[in-house]
């Protein structure tokens, strides 16, 4: 068995929560996640609230188990949807886009566990004063929206800095890469990249094949220039970006040239001219699998890993 706290204070049998991936992440691939032992979570992105209530409902009727809600603060319709997650008794939800500080008190009233994403020290120290139950610490490495700093550093450097658990996030897609992030003091990990090929995933089939073909130096960072940044994998749409951002077009025409991107990619296939936002860890990625599937080989991969290490000859 692979138990450490975060399974207890979830009440999940191991130690993983899939991660929020706007559009793609509804309640067919959080029921299947959970139903697996691990933590499922829909991903509400923008969307308004009779598509996470619809979302939920295909959730419970998938699983029995505990699944969760991101909240994307930036959101039109974050007053709402915190509304709607208190009143469905959502038991856990994880935050992105922001400081989810004036809206913890209200949502720990409410006996839901609130596990905000951070990439920086300073935010987690910040949120764990504020009453985060735990806190997903994101790396660079990540798709979407990314930090500066990569999870290797960033997350020892958080674990020492809280009291609260640490789930390490940003290029884990296999049994190595939750070995070492307990070897870095997290007590689980989320997984988001890899969740992209399975058959529960909203996604579009073209997306899943440009995650399959990409290799390690397919994806790159476009946005800096705006002050948020997204990893996605190259196509034409990211060269057009690269190039405009290079040339100083302004902040404005950059936000409007990226608008609508990422669902024209995932939603609707558009491969060239989409963005489509994944992690580092593609070049890992072989295959469409049942999230049932990718769960149960992460957790015997991981295991196979530690007792390999415990019986390494370095360490006798």
């Amino acid at each position: 068995m692979l138990k450490t706290e975060i399974c207890n204070l979830l009440s999940i049998k191991y130690p993983l929560i899939q991660g929020a991936m706007a559009w793609i992440a509804g309640g067919r691939l959080a029921g299947a996640v959970s139903s697996a032992g691990a933590l499922g979570v829909i991903g509400a992105g923008s969307a308004d609230t009779t598509w996470i209530t619809k979302e939920i409902d295909i959730a419970r009727k998938t699983t029995d188990r505990p699944f969760a809600v991101n909240l994307m603060l930036t959101s039109p319709y974050i007053e709402e949807v915190v509304e709607l997650v208190i009143k469905e008794r959502i038991p856990v939800v994880t935050t992105g886009g922001g400081n989810p500080g004036r809206y913890m008190e209200k949502l720990k009233n409410a006996g839901i566990k609130v596990i905000p994403v951070v990439a920086s020290v300073a935010l987690a120290r910040r949120l764990s004063r504020l009453g985060a139950d735990a806190l997903i610490v994101e790396g660079t490495e990540s798709g979407g929206h990314i930090g500066e700093m990569t999870t290797m550093t960033l997350v020892p450097m958080v674990v020492d800095a809280v009291d609260v658990p640490v789930i390490a996030a940003g290029g884990i897609a296999d049994g190595r890469g939750i070995a070492a992030a307990l070897a870095l003091g997290a007590e689980g990990v989320q997984v988001g990249t890899r969740f992209i090929c399975s058959p529960e995933c909203d996604v579009h089939p073209s997306y899943q094949q440009k995650v399959l073909k990409a290799r390690d130096r397919d994806t790159v960072v476009c946005g800096t220039a705006t002050g948020h940044p997204v990893r996605a994998i190259r196509n034409k749409f990211t060269r057009e970006y690269l190039t405009r951002e290079r040339m100083g077009t302004s902040k404005e025409e950059l936000e409007e040239l990226g608008k609508g991107r990422y669902p024209a990619a995932a939603v609707e296939g558009k491969i060239d001219d989409g963005s489509i936002l994944a992690g580092q860890v593609c070049g890992l990625i072989s295959e469409v699998q049942p999230a049932g599937e990718i769960i149960s080989g992460i957790i015997k991969d991981t295991l196979s890993v530690i007792r390999r290490l415990g019986d390494k000859e370095c360490l006798e």
